[in-house]
């Protein structure tokens, strides 16, 4: 595989967005935005979420250079082979995970021939499981040892395990059930585990571990703090604590665990959102069937991902739009900006799976990259954040692409007419204002009120922010990554960046235990000197 594919920089469409790069779209040129139907024209739909990239710096021309680099780089084939199956994780020629890469078979469960059948059927049978625990926990048939019905769960994980839970859990927090409440532990520092625990009534709590290996140590020492609280409140903890690990792992163990669901070795962490890492909990705070919803919006996007023309493919038109501005106009960020309260922490999520998958300078056969992969993704809600950074967004030297995401309709309903105007009203008048001010600018004799413009931006708009809606907007940036990351021709899907801090922390703390072999190396130097506190 790492030897089958190009990659951008070895492309004729590649060479001929280098010379467009030279003059880009003027977006504060009079007119420029309403010329020609642009504002029309430039507008991608998948399902219910389109998207208006009219405040991009391209042309017909740009688009059309974008569109053979899909093609002559096989992106949509290359997801298609994924999808079905192709291993994918590996780096030609070196040791690696070498693994299939299909988080996309946990949703294809609505078509009668699955891209992976194999992969489809584990996962139908996980949601089986889960739906028999779920109606179980509701009539009373799994409680705790007094009889009384499990109320509150506590979702222990970390990086992947956590993220995406927790993004998703808060953005559909208004389809929530009354009835159940939901905490995550994910940070080592024992404050976090501490802050949840004194909160949360234990008796009638359920415990999720996620682990794919069974070994991650954060995860594994938050464990044992809500265990040793579980015990100190006189209850056993097998009876309150469920297991979503890897099949065989040292978690895949009944007397410990009251039930475990199993995520397998082809869905990494960062995409493993709609497997059993997410499913149990999202289940149980919103129901079986809002997770099915969930599902399905993902399963949909993943079939528009398949479609090779990138006008309307919505994830391969965000992926190369992204690609001209990193790698052809050269701005090293992008800010996710998510007019959406409940999508607070979905940037979060998104930081890991974008930058833990493309943060990367060596491609598929081991060789260094001659140019950049992933960008630094960063955001924030507005409107809060016009109030916090938006300063350098309009008026730094700093160029950051903007990806909005915005709603029509708020979830809840709940609203109120200030000054003639309801404040969903405000929200969307502000996201509109902030691309327009980004792409068109501001002239002005004083240059402290000089705004210079053209400073792309995307809108993500839809209707409303539904498990089905967001079930999409997940599938939508996964692909996106995945999309990206073939472009590059780099290895999406490990991570071994994270691996050598973690094994010097396991020195650290051998140090720290006196059991160092080396106790003068740089390790036991730096913690000499770092709790130094003379």
């Amino acid at each position: 595989m790492g030897n089958g594919y190009c990659s951008m920089y070895e492309t004729d469409a590649g060479k001929r967005l280098q010379q467009l790069a030279g003059r880009p779209y003027d977006l504060t040129a009079p007119d420029a935005l309403t010329a020609a139907g642009r504002l029309e024209r430039y507008v991608c739909r998948a399902g219910s979420l389109r998207m208006l990239y009219s405040m991009q710096r391209i042309t017909d021309e740009v688009l059309d250079a974008l569109q053979d680099l899909a093609d002559e780089c096989r992106l949509v084939e290359q997801f298609k082979e994924m999808r079905r199956g192709a291993v994918i994780n590996r780096i030609a020629g070196w040791p690696s995970e070498n693994r299939q890469v299909l988080h996309t078979a946990c949703r294809d469960i609505f078509c009668q021939n699955p891209a992976a059948p194999a992969a489809t059927a584990q996962a139908k049978s996980e949601l089986e499981k889960l739906k028999g625990f779920l109606d179980d926990v509701d009539s009373g048939g799994v409680c705790n040892a007094d009889g009384k019905k499990f109320r509150t769960l506590i979702h222990v994980g970390i990086g992947g395990s956590d993220l995406g839970p927790r993004a998703v859990h808060e953005a559909l927090q208004a389809f929530g059930r009354k009835d159940k409440d939901v905490h995550f532990i994910s940070n080592v520092d024992p404050d976090d585990a501490a802050a949840v625990l004194e909160k949360t009534d234990l008796a009638t709590s359920l415990v999720v571990i996620v682990s794919k290996s069974g070994t991650t140590m954060e995860t594994r020492a938050n464990e044992q703090l809500v265990c040793q609280a579980l015990r100190r409140d006189g209850l056993e903890p097998r009876h309150h604590c469920i297991a979503v690990t890897g099949k065989g792992s040292p978690m895949d163990n009944p007397e410990q665990y009251l039930r475990a669901f199993y995520m397998y070795d082809y869905i990494g962490g960062r995409y493993s959102l709609t497997s059993m890492v997410g499913l149990v909990t999202l289940g149980f705070s919103l129901g079986y069937e809002k997770i099915v919803e969930f599902l399905h919006g993902a399963a949909e996007m993943d079939l528009v991902a398949e479609e090779t023309d990138i006008r309307r493919n919505l994830p391969l038109l965000l992926a190369v739009l992204g690609i001209w501005n990193h790698n052809y106009l050269g701005y090293p960020t992008v800010a996710v900006l998510p007019y959406s309260q409940a999508l607070h922490r979905f940037p979060a999520h998104l930081q890991q799976c974008d930058m833990e998958s493309n943060g990367k300078s060596i491609d598929r056969n081991g060789r260094q990259l001659v140019g950049k992969s992933g960008p630094v993704l960063w955001g924030e809600p507005g409107t809060n954040g016009q109030h916090a950074f938006y300063q350098l967004l309009h008026q730094g030297t700093e160029l950051v692409p903007v990806e909005f995401i915005g709603f029509l309709r708020s979830q809840r309903g709940e609203d109120l007419e200030v000054a003639g105007t309801s404040s969903q009203q405000k929200l969307i008048a502000n996201l509109l204002a902030q691309s327009i001010a980004l792409a068109t600018g501001k002239e002005d004799e004083n240059p402290n009120k000089y705004f210079p413009g053209n400073r792309p931006s995307i809108l993500l708009i839809g209707n409303s922010l539904t498990p089905e809606v967001m079930g999409s907007l997940l599938a939508l940036y996964e692909a996106k990554i995945v999309l990206q990351g073939f472009a590059w021709n780099i290895n999406s899907f490990d991570q071994e960046g994270v691996q050598l801090g973690k094994a010097l922390a396991t020195r650290l703390l051998a140090c720290m235990t006196g059991s160092e072999s080396q106790p003068q190396g740089l390790e036991s130097k730096l913690l000499k000197a770092a709790c130094n506190t003379g």
